[in-house]
């Protein structure tokens, strides 16, 4: 069954909302996806009739599903061949301005909220990425308000303490990231390595499917040396780097004859990159294709 594509149905106008929330909590294009198919039978299947608020009815099915979900995927991740990481999403430019497209859908933002229990992990996100009451959040995921007000400060405390952060300069990551292109299309190793932080850690995922580092990567001369190995690979040849806007912040797409291969993303402290994310995963690539 397909979703209808016209009207003035409220699952439509508050279906941005919806993904956005469902992303949050999954960290995945597909699932998100899932969940909203889900809340739309749901919605069309339910009694409306008692319906006072249809949004927050509909955030509360999909933060439901979300959780139901989640719970079940942590068991999965567990048997995941190297390092998870989030499903990259191809955001607008001018994402920083959106509610729904915030601080909070950056790649590291996402790796952070992983390591909280699903259920801190919705109070997070309702409270503090769209402003949810406690008392809203409380009717959301059936708890008790004084409940919540525990769960939403022991969660944000959580982040708090794993969120690094990182220069937020437009201009810094763009010159970065453009000398970082170069760098890599000319294989040249000392300009990569300048570019790195001492100490930068780079995660890959390719779930098993892909060739990618089983483990994280330490230092600017291994990390150097791994991405360019990567990029000199005969399935890699062809591939080309794009600048592109990945969750929220300019990243990188691999691209070979138009497809996305891949997405690379980071964080920059001091003009370096002090972090990098490489998912090439082809099961976790469909937000890159939008």
């Amino acid at each position: 069954m397909t979703e209808p594509a016209t009207g003035q149905d409220p699952y439509l106008e508050h279906r941005r909302l919806l993904f956005a929330t469902a992303y949050r909590m999954l960290g995945s294009v597909a699932d998100a996806e899932d969940v909203l198919q889900d809340a739309w039978l749901s919605w069309h299947r339910a009694d409306r009739s008692d319906v006072r608020d249809p949004r927050a009815y509909l955030v509360r099915t999909v933060t439901n599903l979300s959780l139901t979900r989640l719970t079940s995927a942590r068991a999965q991740r567990e048997k995941y061949v190297g390092p998870w990481l989030p499903e990259p999403l191809l955001t607008s430019p001018d994402a920083a301005e959106e509610t729904e497209l915030a601080d909070s859908v950056s790649t590291a933002m996402l790796v952070v909220l992983e390591s909280l229990a699903p259920i801190e992990r919705a109070v997070f996100v309702l409270r503090e990425v769209f402003g949810y009451s406690h008392a809203e959040i409380a009717e959301t995921v059936d708890r008790p308000e004084p409940t919540v007000r525990q769960i939403a400060h022991r969660a944000r405390e959580h982040v708090r303490a794993r969120r690094a952060r990182y220069d937020s300069d437009a201009g810094r990551r763009a010159e970065v990231t453009s000398r970082f292109i170069e760098a890599c299309a000319g294989g040249d190793l000392s300009a990569v390595m300048e570019l790195l932080a001492p100490d930068v850690t780079c995660w890959s995922d390719g779930g098993g499917k892909i060739t990618a580092a089983r483990r994280p990567l330490y230092g600017s001369d291994h990390v150097a040396r791994w991405i360019l190995g990567v990029l000199a690979k005969p399935q890699s040849r062809g591939v080309v780097m794009e600048r592109a806007e990945i969750n929220g912040e300019l990243g990188l797409l691999m691209v070979l004859g138009g497809t996305p291969m891949g997405a690379l993303t980071y964080d920059v402290a001091d003009g370096r990159i002090q972090n990098l994310r490489l998912q090439v995963n082809p099961d976790k690539l469909a937000g890159l294709r939008g």
